[in-house]
């Protein structure tokens, strides 16, 4: 009877271990086929995953005129955590990965009720270059930009119109931000202590911007205790 109950709770715990989980204890957040596990909210700017894509399947947003910030966002909340992931940004607009992220239950301020607000680890393409700066979405604004000589290194990681490896560790009050091995922010914050991630296609003011892609490959999560 023992060795029958043994069986059974090992069979269990077998069907319950996360999905593609690796033996660094990371996890596909992406299932590479769908976008099962994940919930548009805000803008309508599409998304599409490119199974095909050369370099492994991918997460495509689109830029669409007439449309607020649209964000692709996980299904459930992580508290504690490093989330990696690969990016790759049309110079010609701006992007973002919100994280410990939530919305508002009804208006507040000028933010309507279903506004997403929270962290926002910054993909910036342009000359500014603060791609891993830390933005408070819908809410504070910036916590943690890129200017000033010492903060050189973090801007000059960031490769325009490639991919770019990206690194986010949120644990209790500490974020840190990395691109591409390079440390970006390290910021004290402890206003949010849980909330969704998700993918930022920023809203655009000019025709010229519309049709320009953010393209996300190898999203892993690794939560922590």
């Amino acid at each position: 009877m023992l060795a029958h109950l043994c069986t059974l709770l090992l069979l269990l715990a077998a069907f319950t271990a996360p999905a593609r989980a690796d033996d660094s204890g990371f996890v596909d957040l992406f299932d590479g086929e769908s976008l099962d596990g994940w919930v548009q909210r805000g803008g309508e700017a599409p998304y599409k995953v490119v199974a095909d894509a050369e370099g492994g399947p991918e997460i495509v947003g689109t830029s669409v005129m007439g449309t607020p910030n649209s964000f692709l966002c996980t299904d459930r909340d992580y508290a504690d955590f490093v989330l990696e992931f690969e990016v790759w940004v049309d110079p010609a607009v701006n992007s973002g990965v919100q994280f410990r992220s939530n919305v508002y239950d009804a208006p507040t301020g000028d933010r309507p009720a279903g506004r997403v607000h929270g962290y926002q680890c910054e993909l910036d393409p342009s000359d500014r270059s603060w791609s891993g700066g830390i933005y408070d979405e819908a809410r504070r604004g910036w916590l943690f930009n890129l200017e000033g000589d010492e903060h050189a290194d973090a801007r000059a990681a960031f490769k325009p119109g490639d991919w770019n490896q990206m690194r986010i560790e949120a644990v209790g009050d500490s974020i840190k931000t990395f691109v591409n091995g390079v440390q970006a922010a390290d910021l004290s914050d402890g206003m949010t202590a849980t909330g969704f991630i998700g993918l930022q296609v920023h809203g655009i003011g000019k025709p010229e911007q519309a049709g320009k892609q953010i393209r996300w490959r190898k999203l892993r999560i690794q939560e922590t205790p």
